[in-house]
């Protein structure tokens, strides 16, 4: 890891008091950790016998993400895309998924490549760039001009495999817009990661970005409040509306911001953040279904409302399929468990009518399109299923998911889907009522399945 940013040690010389809730307090968590450093995830092999904190859980849906999908640098690679694209959301949760792993070595490597190349070099300072990738072709792989080119920061790859003397690859940001999905799960995650690994540096910068997520990528809605915006550009229609994404807020990251930060100065925002994200993702589904964008309209009197996406039209589908995962993964003593299972029951019962998940929905009228999702879709819900108490049906989502995978590659959303649900349900890790992700490695992992 590079050394600490001006910014970020300035940060954490004054900040030593204010960091103490967050670390650790059990040295069995730091003796745990120090074993495992540095050790991929599954690197035993087996489960634990014991119920002291283990090393390393085996995950080897990790460990086939990093052999198809990870850089050996960091970086996550959206091999379907022309440009090899890497998005901030990606690298987000591949540090997530390195912390449940224990995986030290993977989380830095990951770390480091997103603070470089997306972050200019100091996330302390810069929330990342959305998109980075090849710079001198377009989204159809046709080569760019110089003059479409020029503006980008680019640097040069090793020669393709044409000659010694081909034109290099041009790399470097696409867009430099940063996405607050994306932000949200690395502040988060590095919250958690300087609690469970005792690293006092991950757990500034994560405050650090927290308090640029609210300055940059937030704003206050008439009659909704302090609100998560998807980006801190574009997304304010005209002066009374605003176009807001409800998969973007994972309730249990907002009540963990909300309890971890109240002493910061942004206190009184992450409270109201988590409301205003509780009023977005349960009170955008009239007919029990999750919209990928949804508009907010300011009105007279200091309210406003909710009303179907124009750009989208309304429609449920590669967005939303996660709002569903984070419902089914909230606690079972977090206070908006039920009342949020309960505003996608439709969809339970969709499922179990057809036996998959659909592709699109029209959230207006509750029609569903006429293509099956796919396995990713399928290891999403199973977590929502389980935790309405039908197992009968996430089993066999998993199942389909398992069997689709099979049958061809499911490329990276679709991966990332899968290690989100099929992990949570394997046990590998879970949220408490505060919000603190609990991953099996620091009590005892779960058997094989």
């Amino acid at each position: 890891m590079r050394r600490a940013s001006s910014s970020l040690a300035r940060w954490l010389a004054a900040s030593a008091c204010g960091l103490a809730p967050l670390l650790p307090l059990a040295a069995a968590h730091a003796a745990g950790t120090s074993a495992g450093a540095g050790a991929g995830a599954g690197a035993g092999g087996t489960a634990q016998a014991s119920s002291a904190p283990a090393a390393a859980c085996a995950w080897p849906d990790w460990n086939t993400f990093k052999r198809d999908l990870l850089s050996a640098d960091g970086r996550v690679i959206d091999a379907s895309t022309p440009r090899q694209v890497t998005v901030s959301e990606g690298q987000s949760y591949a540090l997530f998924f390195a912390l449940v792993a224990n995986d030290r070595a993977s989380f830095d490597k990951v770390l480091t490549w997103t603070e470089n190349n997306l972050a200019q070099g100091d996330l302390a300072t810069h929330l990342p760039a959305w998109i980075w990738g090849r710079t001198d072709i377009g989204e159809d792989g046709a080569a760019l001009s110089a003059s479409a080119t020029s503006s980008a920061t680019a640097s040069a790859a090793a020669s393709d495999a044409s000659g010694p003397h081909a034109q290099k690859p041009a790399w470097g940001v696409i867009d430099a817009h940063s996405a607050s999905d994306a932000d949200l799960w690395i502040a988060y995650t590095l919250l958690e990661a300087g609690r469970l690994w005792s690293v006092r540096r991950y757990t500034a910068l994560g405050m650090l970005m927290a308090r640029n997520i609210v300055r940059q990528e937030s704003a206050d809605l008439p009659g909704l409040g302090r609100t998560v915006l998807p980006g801190p550009v574009g997304f304010k229609l005209d002066k009374n509306t605003w176009r807001l994404n409800p998969s973007y807020v994972p309730l249990q990251l907002m009540r963990r911001f909300a309890l971890a930060l109240q002493a910061a100065p942004e206190a009184p925002e992450w409270k109201a953040m988590l409301a205003s994200s509780t009023q977005l993702v349960n009170g955008t589904a009239p007919h029990g279904y999750s919209p990928d964008w949804v508009e907010y309209r300011a009105q007279s009197g200091g309210k406003g409302t909710f009303a179907p996406d124009g750009q989208s039209h309304a429609e449920s589908a590669y967005n939303a399929i996660r709002v569903y995962l984070w419902a089914g993964m909230l606690a079972h003593d977090d206070p908006l468990r039920s009342a949020t299972l309960a505003t996608f029951a439709p969809l339970s019962s969709f499922v179990a009518a057809h036996g998959f998940p659909p592709e699109r929905v029209d959230t207006q009228t509750g029609t569903a399109g006429p293509n099956e999702g796919n396995g990713g879709f399928s290891a999403a819900l199973a977590p929502y299923l389980s935790a309405l108490g039908r197992t009968d049906l996430a089993d066999a989502q998993v199942a389909r998911s398992r069997a689709l995978a099979q049958k061809s590659p499911p490329g990276y959303y679709s991966s990332v889907l899968m290690l989100f649900g099929l992990g949570y349900l394997q046990g590998l890790y879970q949220f408490d009522a505060q919000g603190r992700v609990a991953p099996a490695w620091t009590t005892r992992c779960p058997a094989p399945r």
